[in-house]
C-alpha cells in the first residue's frame, strides 16, 4: 500500500510517500517539502498571520496534487506545535480544509513523544533494552523513556530550536542573556526529568531531528549521502567544544558548516543549548542518532492498525 504523510512541522511542510507492508519496514518513495517556519509566523498574541495561513494552505494543496500523481492510496495529514500551539489554530484548521479538503490532525505533544519513541523502538529493536528518546522539533522538545513499545514516560516541553530562536535569539545576544536562556533551558528540563531518571539509566539513549543531526553532523558524523545504516552520534565533550564557536559565528559562517541548511542557521545556537541541556540533566556522554522519527511512527501505528498486507 502507498501512503502519502504530510506533517506539518513548526519548521517545515513535508510530503512523504513511502510504500507500506506489514511486517516490512517503511520504504520511502518519494519527498516532497517545503520551508513554512509556521514557529516564526506568529503575530504578537501567538497567532499564525495570514502569510503563514497561505503558505500553509498553499502547500497542502500541492501535497495533495504530488499524492495523487505518486499514486498515493490514503493520506495521513498531521500538524505538531506551531499548529497545536497557536492562538487560532481553530481557524487554521478549517482555512487550510475549507481551501484543500486536508484535515490536518493535531497531535498532542504526548502523542508527539510516543509516537517517536515508537519510531526509534522499532529501529533499534528489542536489544535496545530501556530506551530515552530526545526530539527537538521547531516548536518543542520530546522526551519519552520505556522498556516496551509505547513508553512509560512522554513528555514535550515548550524548548523548540525555532521558538527559543524567535523568543531570544533575534536581535543577538549578549554573554549575560546567553545564561539567562542556558538557566532557564536546564530549568524547564529538570523540572520533570525525575519522572524519566526514577527508573535508572537507559540502555540506549537516542536523538532524532534535524537539529540533532545537524549538529552531529557539525560535531564529525558521517555526512547523510553515507546512508542512514551508517552509525552516527552526538559527544557531549564535542558539543561543549563547539558551543562557544557557534555562539561567535555569522550567519553565512554557520550556513557553511556541513549538515546546516541556510534556512535553519539561526536555530543552531538555541538547539545546541537544549541538546547540551539534555545531556547534562540525564547525564549522558553521548545520544545515538536515529533516522526514524514522528514521520515513521506515524506510518508503523497506521500499518499496525490496518494489518496491510502484500495484497493490501
Amino acid at each position: 500500500m502507498r501512503l502519502g504523510v504530510l506533517d506539518i512541522g513548526s519548521n517545515t511542510g513535508h510530503l512523504l510517500v513511502v510504500d507500506a507492508h506489514d511486517g516490512a519496514a517503511p520504504l520511502p518513495a518519494y519527498s516532497h517539502k517545503q520551508p513554512l517556519r509556521l514557529a516564526e509566523h506568529l503575530d504578537d498574541q501567538g497567532a499564525v498571520t495570514a502569510s503563514g495561513i497561505a503558505a500553509l494552505t498553499e502547500f497542502c494543496a500541492e501535497a495533495l496534487v504530488v499524492a495523487d500523481e505518486k499514486g498515493c492510496e490514503e493520506m495521513l495529514p498531521f500538524a505538531t506545535s506551531a499548529v497545536r500551539d497557536s492562538a487560532n489554530s481553530d481557524e487554521v484548521l478549517a482555512h487550510v480544509r475549507r481551501e484543500t479538503g486536508v484535515a490536518l490532525e493535531v497531535l498532542s505533544g504526548e502523542d508527539e513523544a510516543r509516537l517517536t519513541f515508537l519510531a526509534v523502538r522499532r529501529w533499534f529493536g528489542w536489544s535496545a533494552g530501556r530506551l530515552t528518546v530526545f526530539d527537538i522539533g521547531g516548536g518543542s522538545l520530546e522526551i519519552a523513556a520505556g522498556t516496551d513499545e509505547a513508553p512509560d514516560v512522554a513528555q514535550s516541553l515548550p524548548l523548540g530550536a525555532a521558538r527559543l530562536a524567535r523568543a531570544h535569539f533575534e536581535d543577538g545576544i549578549d554573554e549575560l542573556q546567553l545564561r539567562a536562556i542556558r538557566k532557564k533551558i536546564r530549568a524547564a528540563i529538570a523540572r520533570d526529568a525525575g519522572y524519566v531518571l526514577r527508573a535508572g539509566a537507559p540502555n540506549v539513549a537516542a536523538a532524532t531531528s534535524k537539529t540533532f543531526r545537524s549538529l552531529a553532523r557539525i560535531c564529525g558524523a558521517a555526512p547523510s549521502d553515507q546512508g542512514p545504516l551508517v552509525e552516527r552520534v552526538l559527544a557531549l565533550d564535542d558539543l561543549r567544544d563547539w558551543i562557544p564557536k557557534l555562539v561567535g559565528m555569522s550567519a553565512d559562517e554557520l550556513a557553511d558548516l556541513p549538515g546546516v541548511s541556510p534556512s535553519r542557521t539561526h536555530q543552531i545556537v538555541p538547539g545546541a543549548l537544549v541538546a547540551e541541556a539534555v545531556m547534562d540533566i540525564f547525564d549522558l556522554s553521548e545520544l545515538e542518532i536515529c533516522p526514524w522519527a514522528l514521520r515513521e511512527g506515524v506510518i508503523l501505528e497506521r500499518i499496525d492498525k490496518l494489518g496491510i498486507t502484500d495484497e493490501g
